[in-house]
């Protein structure tokens, strides 16, 4: 650990027992879970003198030991150009990207590859300082097996405003999505909460105590083994589209994460899930006025609809 570390020493009070490693830390610490996390997976950690994984459970009174280090110590942006990623708009307080599958938004524990902060950090771009130190100006996700829309703060007026309004919901963020058989009724709202996968940590899944999601739907298309969908978000969830799909028995085609068929995935050439985000839509934080931005689908999902289309 560098100088800049503290180390933490704490009995775990009976409130937290049988709370996961990386709640305990968040709760008793006040750091992020995704730093938390790291921290387990870096070996800073250790419950009673034994290293545990993130997602095991503290006891009463076990002897829990933290490294905590300084703010932007744990997860570094790493500058590098990303192949694909295509900048939509840019003036000096946003920039808006159309970010290529295999992407990520920003660095986080367990991912390698590139993210669009690194991006625009290898482009020279300048981008807000708001946040947590790793997610510098995101104001909004995508997964990285999801293409599309992503708007990223450059000055501190613009981060304040875009989150505001991300969390009002003022936003407009419109998806197409390519799922498997016909849903009925064609067009709809899926309310149901979203909770973290008991057993797959890596899942989310409709649970009662999960967080209010809500999902609109718009049937764009209807074929012999896929429907396409035009779907509006009112909450941002981790995975919501795909477990909303799921829990209906209509998941996206090729996620094969949430069910899907791994046939008709190979058959239309797919290696994730066909979602991509095709408009976004906001009160520019500088000006006032209403912008609009929007994407077509990359060549595999293109390829994907094309296929399904065809299909008889």
């Amino acid at each position: 650990m560098t100088d800049r570390s503290e180390r933490k020493v704490v009995h775990v009070p009976s409130g937290l027992s049988g709370e996961r490693v990386d709640a305990a830390i968040t709760r008793m610490f006040g750091i992020s879970r995704t730093k938390a996390a790291e921290l387990v997976a870096a070996g800073e950690v250790t419950v009673d003198g034994v290293l545990p994984a993130k997602s095991d459970r503290v006891e009463e009174n076990a002897i829990l030991e933290v490294n905590i280090p300084g703010p932007s110590t744990l997860l570094r942006v790493v500058p590098e150009t990303v192949s694909g990623l295509r900048i939509v708009y840019d003036d000096d307080a946003l920039v808006v990207v159309d970010k290529p599958v295999g992407v990520a938004a920003h660095p986080s524990v367990g991912w390698t590859g590139p993210t669009v902060i690194g991006h625009l950090a290898g482009a020279g771009f300048r981008i807000s300082t708001s946040g947590v130190p790793e997610r510098q100006g995101v104001v909004q996700r995508l997964d990285v097996g999801t293409s599309g829309l992503m708007v990223v703060a450059k000055s501190e007026h613009a981060y304040s405003r875009l989150k505001r309004a991300f969390k009002q919901r003022t936003v407009d963020k419109t998806y197409h999505a390519l799922v498997q058989g016909h849903l009925d009724p064609l067009r709809g709202t899926i309310d149901a909460p979203i909770v973290r996968h008991t057993k797959h940590d890596h899942k989310f899944t409709v649970g009662q105590d999960g967080r209010h999601s809500v999902t609109h739907f718009d049937t764009l298309e209807a074929h012999r083994f896929a429907s396409l969908l035009d779907i509006l978000l009112e909450t941002g969830r981790t995975h919501q589209i795909r477990v909303h799909m799921s829990a209906l028995r209509h998941p996206c085609v090729g996620d094969l994460t949430y069910g899907a068929d791994p046939v008709l995935a190979k058959r239309v050439g797919l290696s994730r899930q066909w979602l991509h985000a095709v408009t976004l839509g906001f009160e520019h934080p500088d000006s006032g006025e209403r912008v609009e931005f929007s994407s077509p689908y990359p060549d595999d999902l293109q390829h994907a609809l094309d296929v399904i289309r065809s299909a008889q």
